[in-house]
């Protein structure tokens, strides 16, 4: 299973991500242009000294991720515009869990594309625009790995 951060702005999220990563042995994907460098601090603090344990890949772009994937990829992305509740997603164990960036979300072609293969995480409150990626991205990882077992 992976992860998948499209544009990722935010360097103590993408560092919490890769804790939770190396706690289920998951692999982090950074995709496209990233809002900090990866040697910054902020990631060496967030993620502890468990960022050493991370296995994790670094891509210019979608198509660049996609073409490391063997055929037909199990592809699930999250967001709040997403149709369908994140209980309903076809995990498996080969499952990549993708989530843009926490100022804009994904860019504008991958809405349109991935419509069918957008979910969301469900909130109760209006009050409250999104959940934090980071947490969004445990909350997901979670339940796929309880859904196929892994």
């Amino acid at each position: 299973m992976k992860i998948v951060l499209i544009n990722p702005d935010i360097p103590w999220n993408a560092g919490n991500i890769g804790r939770s990563c190396v706690a289920t042995g998951t692999e982090l994907a950074f995709v496209g242009k990233m809002g900090f460098d990866l040697s910054a601090k902020e990631i060496r603090r967030s993620g502890l000294d468990y960022w050493q344990f991370l296995k994790y890949s670094v891509h210019a772009d979608l198509d660049a991720f996609l073409a490391t994937l063997p055929e037909n990829p199990s592809l699930i992305f999250f967001s709040t515009r997403g149709g369908k509740s994140y209980w309903e997603a076809p995990y498996r164990p080969d499952s990549c869990l993708i989530f843009g960036a926490e100022t804009a979300g994904f860019p504008d072609d991958i809405y349109e594309k991935y419509s069918e293969s957008l979910y969301r995480i469900p909130m109760w409150s209006d009050r409250v625009r999104s959940l934090n990626l980071s947490t969004s991205a445990g909350v997901a990882l979670y339940e796929a790995l309880r859904q196929t077992k892994a």
